[in-house]
């Protein structure tokens, strides 16, 4: 229950793959800005960006992402649009010409998306954990990863959203630049930027709304992309690096929101490490009711490869999880359904579900068994 003056609005335990649930203390930041942000007598929907006031939050927003992830000066903060699949094709159109190749570790859904659309740039060599019946289960371990030395870059997928697996250790990829997608696990926990030339992120599961989508690239990367005048202006990173994500409209309120996200995570939280202490304690509590149900709840994904942000899970018969959904819903947890692909449960515990909203659906979870068994 959220107090709001003398009223008190009920909320929904909020376990959506995205968008997500948000901060309640970012909600209601931008609840008391809505009509007048920092004195300018508008929202922020309605201010300029071209105003100082806009630009000032902008960049303030690139300085707080840096800080949280530990960026010097030379990774370069990009706000696009287009969710990070628009990113699928912008990575090997802007890198993958005059014969270059590229390796990419396909270790679910997105990563095979991601494969189809650099096949229409250039030549790729294909890692993928993919099982016989197209389902993933695992993340490879080290000595599978026989990566070309000449690859232009190497492209993973941090965290599976669909699948509910998560890289637990960061691959060595002989020196070739590695680009992630950190979508559905961005800033949940620290992660080793000196191993990084490029990251990607839609904003709507770990850092605001849907709407901006967040492109990091270190400068000795940004060098080897394609000129400009070759490709569409809007396609290019260099484009969005040169005029600062600001040569046209950029999305200002889901930038804004991001902004108060950055925030809490740093000021609230107190940064990545405290996040990520608090991501393994949501994880374990969750994986700890699974593993102690004597098989009535059944987790399909290899323990060493478990995703702390997507866990999953299935039931005995489909029918059984329609009514696992279906009181979970009376119960107040909502968005719980697997992919549409998969089927299944899935809980997406993102940073904004914090520990109490877990221990409430392992309550429900133990007292669904119970009654079912």
């Amino acid at each position: 229950m959220v107090e709001k003056g003398k009223k008190f609005m009920k909320r929904a335990i909020n376990f959506n793959a995205g968008p997500a649930a948000l901060p309640m203390e970012v909600l209601l930041k931008a609840q008391e800005e809505m009509l007048d942000w920092r004195g300018t007598g508008m929202s922020v929907m309605e201010v300029s960006h071209r105003s100082s006031e806009y630009e000032a939050m902008h960049n303030e927003s690139q300085e707080l992402f840096r800080k949280l992830a530990g960026m010097g000066p030379e990774w370069k903060i990009l706000f696009m649009t287009g969710g990070a699949s628009t990113q699928f094709f912008m990575v090997p159109m802007n890198y993958l010409f005059r014969e270059r190749k590229a390796t990419y570790i396909v270790t679910g859904h997105w990563g095979k998306a991601a494969v189809k659309e650099a096949k229409r740039f250039g030549s790729i060599d294909v890692i993928s954990t993919e099982n016989e019946d197209g389902s993933f289960t695992r993340i490879p371990k080290q000595e599978e990863l026989r990566i070309d030395p000449t690859s232009t870059y190497v492209h993973m997928t941090s965290n599976n959203t669909i699948y509910g697996s998560q890289w637990q250790y960061w691959p060595e990829v002989g020196g070739a630049p590695l680009v992630c997608d950190m979508s559905s696990d961005i800033f949940s926990r620290p992660f080793p930027v000196d191993k990084l030339a490029l990251i990607y992120a839609g904003a709507q599961k770990n850092l605001g709304p849907s709407g901006v989508t967040l492109v990091a690239i270190r400068d000795d990367f940004l060098y080897l992309a394609q000129e400009q005048s070759k490709l569409p202006t809007m396609l290019s990173y260099r484009t969005f690096s040169e005029n600062n994500s600001l040569y046209n409209t950029p999305p200002c309120f889901s930038i804004y929101i991001l902004n108060l996200t950055l925030k809490w995570l740093l000021y609230s939280i107190g940064g990545l490490e405290n996040m990520q202490k608090i991501n393994e304690e949501k994880a374990r509590i969750l994986y700890e009711a699974i593993d102690s149900s004597e098989g009535f709840y059944r987790g399909p994904v290899e323990k060493e490869s478990r995703s702390q942000m997507n866990v999953v899970f299935r039931l005995k018969t489909p029918e059984m999880e329609d009514a696992f959904i279906k009181q979970a819903k009376s119960a107040g947890i909502i968005g719980i359904r697997g992919h549409r692909s998969t089927g299944g449960i899935r809980f997406s515990i993102y940073n904004a579900n914090l520990v109490d909203n877990i221990r409430k659906a392992v309550e429900f979870m133990e007292e669904f068994r119970l009654i079912n068994r």
